[in-house]
């Protein structure tokens, strides 16, 4: 790599974000050669949080984070200064917050009349228990595209066991085999404690203020580029002693048409896909709109490129089914403590050291959780945020008569109180903003050896994908360490860095987490 060598990183979500941090760290290149380039307004792509007390707060979710696993991640922002507290790295902030306020959610499954479920039995039969183990032990190879329904019964659908594994990582019946069982293997240590999500670990903040803003300023202070409402259209490439090389960008930069041209030894890394393309928010008022693929266009580019080679993967195989791969969430914003109030003597939890509230009865499988407070950095005191989701946003609700994506803010909260058995009076205050995400879960879709690209293709020679659907060996998608692996697996290829990644951890191998999880498996 020549000195004056660039990099062009498309889309700015934590995977191109790490992917500059990786350049720069372990790759020596100047930071004033990297240039992120995102189509929307601000960076840090899924990991979000905006808003404010007056207007209202919003996130689309929030990852599950562990530092069980998260091997690339936490070696990252082991490198990465906190902006609260100096002299310490957001690994050991996270660390030390994370000893203060240990999860231990007492409260995981609520049923109909209110009552919590008991959840030290996973409620498994005989035959779910084959066919778990079955399914556990299958080589990938066998799986291909199936889905978990074509592995497991009925009756296993209705098990304590699925009602708190899906609401943990999302997972839909309908998914595939081969990542519910890649599950299993790199979260076996949370099989066991599943029911008090003991193993969650939890930023200070939402992971916008707590990871992506760290890490975007100190790239900021190493010089990178980051550029917004930057569109990148297309490339131009040429084939060179047989290998595929990027030469110029098409960008569409504040509405005005742009080429870059490459140099020789410039490097483009591109964010294939994205799992909150098209999402909408609404209001108290109204219903998220009901936008698709069309709308946002962050599919467009990846289509493009895989439609001239195969070895870039196949889009198709995940953003063909909005019915599958979609549902909805809400950030709610109170000016009172009652709700939280009400919600401590209920659950047992203090907030921050539950984790999910999930209504096994509900039509729209709804569940909610509270966060330590202040969730934002710019929160008042005296204001109060949560956050909650349902994963059948298509179904009529139990106490209000329309599906979930059709419901305004207070729909929702009507829907809330009802299975809390809450007066309305608790949310009296509330802003509650829903969000429609039609492509939240599309990289659990069932898929084929090859839909997914490596993050440097074959034949490549300054080019490589960073995102949720390349192939990353082990690991598991919709995981903030799922990005950053794929992103230091990608510079350090196209770098040649020798520096070990760091293994996904075998915990699946561990004779001790064998027999926790045998043990409960078997309650």
């Amino acid at each position: 790599m020549k000195t004056t060598s660039k990099a062009y990183l498309v889309g700015g979500g934590i995977g191109s974000l790490a992917a500059a941090a990786f350049l720069i760290r372990d790759g020596g290149m100047s930071g004033a050669n990297i240039s992120i380039l995102e189509s929307g307004s601000l960076m840090g792509g899924s990991l979000d949080g905006a808003g404010d007390a007056e207007h209202g707060y919003s996130m689309r979710g929030g990852r599950m984070l562990t530092t069980d696993n998260y091997e690339c991640t936490w070696d990252l922002f082991k490198s990465i200064p906190s902006l609260t507290q100096p002299g310490q790295s957001v690994f050991d902030e996270t660390v030390a917050f994370n000893e203060k306020h240990a999860s231990n959610d007492m409260a995981r499954l609520v049923d109909k009349r209110r009552a919590k479920v008991p959840v030290a039995s996973m409620g498994f039969s005989m035959q779910d228990r084959l066919e778990l183990l079955k399914l556990s032990n299958a080589d990938e190879s066998e799986l291909g595209a199936s889905r978990i329904t074509d592995h497991l019964s009925p009756a296993f659908f209705e098990t304590e066991f699925w009602f708190m594994w899906s609401t943990t990582f999302a997972f839909q019946p309908w998914h595939s085999a081969v990542e519910f069982r890649r599950y299993l293997h790199r979260f076996m240590l949370e099989f066991s404690r599943i029911e008090t999500l003991a193993g969650v670990k939890r930023t200070v903040y939402n992971q916008y203020d707590s990871l992506v803003l760290p890490l975007q300023r100190w790239l900021q202070g190493q010089g990178v580029q980051l550029i917004d409402d930057c569109a990148v259209t297309g490339l131009d490439h040429k084939t060179e002693d047989g290998e595929f090389v990027v030469i110029g960008l098409h960008c569409t930069v504040n509405g005005q048409c742009e080429t870059r041209s490459l140099e020789e030894g410039d490097l483009v890394l591109v964010q294939n896909g994205s799992m909150t393309d098209a999402s909408s928010l609404g209001s108290m008022t109204e219903a998220p709109p009901k936008l698709g693929k069309a709308h946002n266009g962050g599919w467009t580019l990846w289509e493009k490129l895989a439609s001239e080679r195969p070895s870039f993967g196949n889009p198709a195989a995940f953003n063909s089914c909005i019915a599958q791969s979609y549902w909805a969430s809400f950030t709610v914003t109170l000016k009172d403590t009652a709700f939280f109030d009400q919600m401590q003597l209920f659950t047992g939890n203090e907030a921050g050291t539950g984790g999910l509230v999930t209504f096994k009865d509900s039509n729209w499988l709804m569940s909610v959780v509270l966060a330590h407070q202040p969730h934002f950095a710019n929160q008042p005191a005296g204001v109060q945020v949560f956050w909650g989701y349902g994963l059948f946003p298509d179904r009529v609700g139990n106490f209000v008569a329309k599906p979930m994506a059709d419901c305004a803010g207070a729909e929702i909260l009507q829907e809330l109180c009802g299975h809390l058995r809450f007066d309305p009076d608790t949310v009296a205050s509330a802003n509650c903003i829903p969000c429609r995400m039609p492509f939240i879960t599309s990289m659990f879709m069932p898929r084929a050896p090859g839909d997914r690209p490596l993050p440097v293709p074959p034949q490549t020679k300054n080019f490589a994908f960073v995102s949720q659907f390349v192939e990353v060996p082990l690991d598991t998608v919709f995981t903030v360490e799922y990005s950053v692996r794929a992103a230091q697996m990608a510079v350090y290829e196209l770098l040649g860095i020798t520096r070990a990644i760091a293994p996904v951890t075998p915990h699946d191998t561990s004779f001790h987490a064998q027999f926790e999880a045998l043990l409960k498996a078997l309650k």
